[in-house]
């Protein structure tokens, strides 16, 4: 059975891992996550949970106790945002090396300098590469469920990879929505117990994190690779159970309004609330522009993606953070890359928007969206980007 709460997207995070019988949480507050973490021990101090919560010092100190927590067989829970996930980066990649099954929930915030605590998603954008499995959620209900299925995810046999979670910073985490929650049981009996194939155990020793020099190094992070790639018959099977208990349906991409479009807009997370209200008005006057929406970052669904652009000659991606230096945003080098690939032409324009948590408005979604489909409509086949409400 389930019921009607009103949560925020942080409390929604705190509240799923609550209910997977989470043993171990590791975490060092910041805003905007901090809402989380201070959730959590709350049920702690309530006897809500029988978890160990350890308040560290730093992030950095965070993820090596979830990681020395992990190895030992615990499930492991933490959270964190921005320069936290920026402290953690060298652990997050002994996480994935390790092949520790870590959930973390990140606020996605702007990276410092000049300092902001408002949301993008330069966070993990700087952190794409550190062999994590990464979801991006477009509200808190996604959050909640999420989180529940990332525990299946990270610890299934076939993956053993640590999963991250990502919403953002206060349109979602401080946002308080009607969500759909599950019953606690159903969420435990759907979870499980976890059952790791390697554990640190003194009456059975076992080596863990030995140096691997160059006659085996390679061959490690080959593995961890593959067994990323291989992830996407695993985050299906959950989805497909999890339906089954929830009523709701998830996916590695989600397609919205690709009948009789021809060009369509493509982001993560939150925005996809205001593309998908924008189409919706555009619709209604016979502008047809689809919206795309990965849920899957990481493994990049390049396969799915272009099923889902199939029919469409002209996309506009919308990057919410720069990778200085580089040509496009990075959601719009791996869909360039992925297009090239396949030897698929269209016209491709990158919008560099919502930096540092300023809104791209309805008014601006709307001017991309007519754009896209004038380019469609044209068949241009050309490549730009455009800063989206930089002030001159």
């Amino acid at each position: 059975m389930a019921r009607y709460v009103g949560l925020s997207g942080d409390q929604a995070a705190a509240f799923a891992a609550k209910q997977c019988d989470v043993d171990v949480v590791a975490a060092y507050p910041i805003t905007p996550q901090t809402i989380i973490v201070e959730e959590f021990s709350n049920y702690v101090a309530d006897g809500e949970v029988d978890t160990e919560f350890i308040c560290v010092e730093s992030e950095h100190s965070a993820m090596s106790a979830c990681i020395g927590a992990s190895l030992t067989g615990a499930r492991v829970f933490t959270a964190t945002s921005s320069q936290g996930l920026a402290l953690m980066h060298e652990m997050l990649y002994i996480a994935s090396g390790g092949r520790c099954p870590i959930v973390l929930c990140n606020a996605n915030r702007a990276l410092s300098a000049p300092l902001n605590i408002h949301g993008d998603h330069s966070d993990m954008m700087g952190s794409r590469d550190c062999g994590w499995i990464q979801i991006y959620a477009e509200n808190a209900q996604e959050v909640y469920d999420w989180t529940i299925q990332a525990f299946r995810i990270a610890e299934d046999e076939a993956t053993q990879v640590p999963v991250a979670v990502n919403f953002d910073a206060f349109t979602i985490t401080h946002s308080l929505e009607r969500l759909t929650v599950l019953e606690d049981e159903a969420v435990k009996s759907f979870v499980g117990k976890r059952k790791p194939k390697y554990t640190l155990d003194p009456h059975n020793p076992k080596t863990f994190g030995s140096a691997a020099l160059p006659n085996f190094y390679y061959e490690f992070r080959v593995q961890l690779d593959d067994a990323i790639q291989r992830s996407f018959s695993t985050i299906r099977k959950v989805n497909d159970e999890y339906s089954k208990i929830s009523g709701r349906s998830y996916d590695i991409v989600q397609a919205i309004g690709l009948e009789d479009a021809d060009a369509a807009v493509l982001c993560l997370g939150g925005t996809i609330g205001t593309a998908k209200v924008v189409a919706k008005k555009l619709k209604s006057e016979g502008v047809n522009v689809a919206v795309i929406k990965p849920w899957v970052f990481r493994p990049f669904p390049s396969r799915e993606l272009l099923t889902a652009l199939d029919n469409v000659s002209a996309i506009a991606v919308l990057d919410r953070a720069i990778s200085p230096g580089a040509p496009y945003g990075p959601l719009c080098s791996d869909i360039i890359s992925t297009l090239y690939k396949y030897d698929r032409e269209m016209c491709i324009n990158n919008f560099i928007y919502g930096l540092g948590g300023r809104d791209i408005s309805p008014r601006e979604m709307e001017s991309v969206m007519r754009d896209t489909a004038r380019n469609a409509k044209e068949k241009k086949i050309e490549e730009s980007v455009t800063y989206i409400g930089v002030r001159e």
